[in-house]
């Protein structure tokens, strides 16, 4: 099955319109598993990953010469200060919670998920790039081409790719917790996830899309750009958790989910609040405001879905992924805010 062909046979409803400019996101509804995400602290959950994870790519990333090319790869990974320097670090925050869920340690997941961040990065550089998207900001500071000039910033995304691949390779604890098998499994899924097939053909889509696309073609862009890099995190977290192929695929397809999920929420808050859409194919601009919305409704009733296949054998372990969902579309607390709540 094609990694685009969830999205473009599920049967989206069209919302009717009321005429009014003013639109807001759809609360979640209640889900039938494990009685919520309210009771589960996500924020407090995200911002210790977030200390490992910060740890742990500092450490993988020391100045060393050629200086220049290290310090644009530590500022392009590394945050900056202020709340909009802070970092998500979504792929490896669902890396870990993909893996705990299935009940293996976090230390079996913490060198792919810094990897995983690391290729994020790399592939964010690459979009700022003046060719492509010329983002002169990134997180609230100079991009790293703006900061670096572009040939530091093309050498220092080519640079980050490899060291993700070695990290996993030199940190991952293996043979025990994690088989050599399950390591080289993990290995390919990175490199396909950023590769020709994955998020290079996102970016391919996006510079070439038509003035006017359809819904399919629309949704195949957004699940190639920004649903991968979430299945990828999410079936890497399976794999070192030890997930059967049924689980492993339910994963997938809820990273998948909640890659474009995000994606589609962000287009529509910015729209709102007349911010930068960062796709030229939006579902807002090809589709209109209610179009969007219904969409975002069925998505978030996907990724529930998924996640609910996990609950009768994991129980509480699965709210991790319930939060995720109700946060990608409500966005219910800043990350730099809740790192200094105790």
């Amino acid at each position: 099955m094609a990694l685009s062909s969830l999205f473009l046979s599920l049967p989206l409803p069209k919302l009717p319109s009321n005429g009014s400019k003013s639109y807001r996101l759809l609360p979640v509804q209640a889900s039938s598993a494990p009685s919520a995400s309210s009771s589960f602290d996500l924020r407090r959950y995200w911002t210790s990953l977030i200390a490992e994870v910060e740890s742990e790519l500092d450490a993988a990333m020391p100045m060393r010469p050629p200086e220049s090319i290290h310090s644009a790869m530590r500022h392009a990974v590394l945050p900056g200060a202020g709340k909009e320097g802070a970092a998500k670090r979504a792929p490896p925050v669902l890396c870990v919670a993909a893996c705990e869920l299935l009940g293996a340690p976090r230390a079996a997941a913490l060198p792919a998920a810094a990897a995983l961040e690391m290729l994020h990065a790399a592939s964010l550089v690459h979009d700022d790039l003046p060719c492509f998207d010329a983002a002169p900001t990134r997180r609230g500071r100079p991009s790293t081409h703006a900061a670096y000039g572009t040939d530091m910033a093309v050498l220092a995304g080519d640079a980050l790719f490899p060291l993700a691949y070695t990290h996993v390779i030199s940190y991952t604890p293996s043979p025990n917790p994690v088989p050599h098998a399950v390591l080289l499994r993990v290995l390919a899924e990175l490199a396909r996830a950023v590769g020709s097939t994955g998020m290079a053909a996102g970016q391919f889509l996006d510079l070439t899309a038509a003035a006017a696309l359809g819904e399919a073609e629309v949704m195949q862009v957004l699940t190639k750009k920004f649903g991968e890099m979430a299945e990828c995190s999410a079936a890497c977290g399976a794999m070192l958790g030890g997930a059967g192929a049924n689980e492993e695929a339910a994963l997938r397809r809820y990273g998948r989910t909640i890659g474009v999920l995000y994606e589609l929420a962000d287009d529509v808050r910015n729209a709102s609040g007349n911010g930068k859409m960062r796709s030229n194919a939006s579902v807002l601009r090809a589709l209109g405001m209610d179009r969007a919305l219904g969409i975002v409704e069925e998505l978030k009733g996907q990724a529930k879905m998924e996640a609910d296949r996990f609950a009768d054998k994991y129980g509480d372990r699965v709210l991790p992924l319930y939060s995720f969902v109700d946060y990608a579309v409500d966005r219910g607390f800043e990350l730099q805010d809740a790192a200094a709540t105790p």
